[in-house]
């Protein structure tokens, strides 16, 4: 595979947090047109504060998938979806919508419900889904934004992971570039180019997939039980930031 070149985003020693209070301190990233990440790290590590720097620093063109959804309980599955587009239309149109939905984004958001598995819940108000069913509503309004980079907060967490695979492949036949948090070490290998992993407050891995083993990735879960059981004797402890497989670290 050949190396994407045209930089996205760099973070060249910047502070991450919010507000006063800095969760990662001397992130030093760069993200290329092109690229599939896995960021991965424990709950807490400050994946959601890397993936809004990249959001704020991205701008308009991102496609957001947040971690809890944002959907709106009392609204159908098809308003929900059509609010990834909503300030591309009028607000007479919008609260017309509301009452009668538009023919144009019905056909369009009815092709991604097909897709997705939604096409029988168009109209069930979101608040009667299952987890499952939230998250691709969440996945379709991301796709039915149209934007180049999808940028994603555990967007499959609740699906198994057949499913997850589908809807991996989804995101990437619409979007030419995609960072996506996720704990499915075996998916960051099989399915991304690259994987950056967070651990106690720093990015400790920054490697091109092909590159990692799942012992690589186990190291950034330290309550994790070791992948296999010939692995638990020989795993040596975590190594510093500096010695984990990390480009920019490289000679």
């Amino acid at each position: 595979m050949s190396q994407p070149s045209e930089t996205l985003v760099t973070l060249d020693g910047v502070d991450l947090g919010h507000g006063d209070r800095v969760v990662l301190p001397q992130v030093c990233l760069r993200l290329a047109r092109g690229e599939r990440v896995a960021l991965l790290g424990p709950s807490g590590a400050g994946k959601s504060t890397l993936l809004a720097a990249l959001r704020a620093q991205l701008g308009g063109v991102v496609a957001w998938c947040p971690q809890h959804h944002g959907l709106v309980p009392g609204l159908a599955v098809y308003h929900n979806i059509y609010m990834g587009r909503l300030a591309e239309h009028s607000a007479l149109a919008n609260l017309w919508n509301l009452v009668r939905p538009l023919r144009g984004p019905w056909g369009e958001v009815a092709e991604l419900c097909e897709l997705l598995g939604l096409a029988e819940l168009m109209r069930r108000p979101v608040g009667q889904l299952s987890g499952g069913q939230r998250q691709r509503t969440a996945i379709a309004r991301a796709l039915y934004q149209a934007r180049e980079v999808f940028l994603g907060d555990e967007p499959v967490a609740s699906v198994d992971p057949h499913q997850a695979r589908r809807l991996l492949g989804l995101i990437d036949e619409r979007h030419t570039t995609s960072v996506i948090a996720l704990h499915q070490r075996e998916l960051a290998l099989t399915h991304f180019d690259r994987v950056w992993g967070v651990r106690d407050g720093r990015i400790v891995i920054d490697a091109p997939s092909d590159t990692l083993t799942l012992a690589d990735l186990d190291a950034l879960y330290p309550d994790a039980e070791p992948h296999a059981a010939s692995d638990a004797a020989a795993e040596p402890a975590l190594p510093s930031p500096e010695t984990l497989p990390c480009s920019r670290g490289r000679a």
